[in-house]
């Protein structure tokens, strides 16, 4: 089996990634909404890899790692990888999740982030406005029993709360979560305020971690981790450094990790395990949160999860994409994890329309906050062409062609 082509093609702003092979067995994938710009990442790398064997995935996979580099720059490789698997499990009639080392779950957790514009009437980031997402989440679909809250850095809430930190407010910045400063006093007391409403509302049965940065002091990110001791968060998320930041610093998360009770996590703009090394032989933090569509594939989170069971650290991934193709994916990968596994982030952002132009879900296919692991072959998912024409961007008319 070779590959004859790649191609790529914007859906409601998400890159999706269509492989196909001289024996008409396609492989789809896809990278998450805010990256449409990587489109063109994508294609460069469709020389690399045409005429090579697709069910070689560590082969194939060889002449284009290179090519990646930290958030966002691993996406289209780690798609490309994520595809492979699809064709693979598909050529041997069999899901992704057996050529990755079998599951040992039947079903994946998941949790759910939720975001302020999605809440009915808005959640303004105040003490009220967390309990209304609170709230909001114990009454979604699914019955979720995890969930997120993005806050402080992570958020609007920089820019909503006068004087939140010593630090210019920045309106207009050319990337994602650009304050970073100490926090004044009233400050801080507001986001420990938001989030102990936030846990008590939730209540018994269910839990929260929190999104905070990057952007934090470690001094701050100490203090916040002690005064929310007593709530028992599932994590405090990305303090340091963490969504967008080109480096880790797993020296200065030690700092803070070795001196709270509330679990500390980062990791999901890393890229490649080797860069997943000092962070967990260090044990700099508590919980790693890699992205199957950043860190190089769904073999490479694998590698990353089972390195950090050994080292007593826990692995909450990233949600890779605002899609179907992305959730699939996630799923047959959670299922191989060891016993470190908390849950994976639920992509949620997404149109409805997205069941409608896939086969493999009829309809959210979360119960209880979890998912039953399918037995479908490859990834489990495939885009109804006929359906998804309806949704291309102006110059992917050749997409199923």
């Amino acid at each position: 089996m070779k590959i004859t082509d790649l191609k790529c093609a914007i859906i409601a702003s998400s890159p999706v990634i269509r492989i196909t092979t001289d024996e008409g067995i396609t492989g789809w994938s896809q990278i998450e909404t805010p990256k449409p710009y990587v489109k063109p990442q994508v294609l460069q790398l469709k020389d690399w890899i045409v005429g090579q064997d697709p069910r070689d995935v560590e082969r194939v996979m060889r002449r284009i790692r290179v090519r990646g580099g930290f958030k966002p720059f691993g996406s289209a490789v780690s798609a490309i990888e994520h595809a492979l698997w699809d064709i693979a499990g598909k050529a041997a009639n069999a899901p992704a999740y057996r050529l990755l080392g079998g599951k040992v779950r039947d079903q994946v957790r998941t949790y759910r982030t939720l975001y302020q514009a999605e809440v009915p009437g808005g959640a303004e980031h105040t003490p009220e406005g967390y309990k209304r997402w609170a709230e909001y989440g114990k009454s979604l679909k699914g019955e979720f029993t995890l969930f997120k809250l993005p806050s402080a850095y992570h958020s609007s809430m920089v820019r909503d709360f006068p004087d939140f930190f010593y630090g210019e407010v920045q309106e207009d910045a050319p990337f994602p979560y650009p304050h970073k400063g100490t926090m004044t006093k009233e400050g801080f007391d507001h986001l420990v305020a938001c989030i102990t409403s936030a846990r008590e509302t939730l209540g018994k049965g269910y839990n929260t971690a929190v999104d905070a940065g990057p952007g934090f002091m470690p001094l701050d990110a100490l203090r916040l981790a002690k005064a929310v001791e007593h709530l028992h968060l599932l994590w405090i998320e990305d303090t340091v450094t963490g969504d967008y930041s080109p480096y880790v610093n797993p020296d200065v998360y030690k700092d803070v990790t070795h001196h709270t009770t509330t679990p500390i996590h980062t990791g999901e703009q890393i890229y490649l395990r080797q860069h997943y090394k000092q962070l967990i032989e260090s044990h700099a933090v508590n919980v790693i949160g890699p992205d199957p569509c950043d860190v190089g594939g769904l073999a490479e989170i694998k590698w990353v999860a089972e390195h950090a069971d050994l080292h007593g650290i826990a692995i909450a991934p990233h949600g890779t994409a605002n899609g179907i193709l992305g959730l699939a994916a996630l799923i047959q990968v959670c299922a191989t994890m060891p016993d470190n596994l908390i849950a994976f982030e639920y992509p949620a952002r997404f149109e409805p329309f997205w069941y409608d132009i896939t086969e493999g879900f009829e309809g959210m296919p979360v119960k209880g906050g979890l998912i039953d692991v399918p037995d479908r072959p490859g990834l489990g998912v495939n885009l109804i062409a006929k359906e998804a024409r309806k949704y291309l961007e102006e110059g992917d008319e050749n997409f199923f062609d």
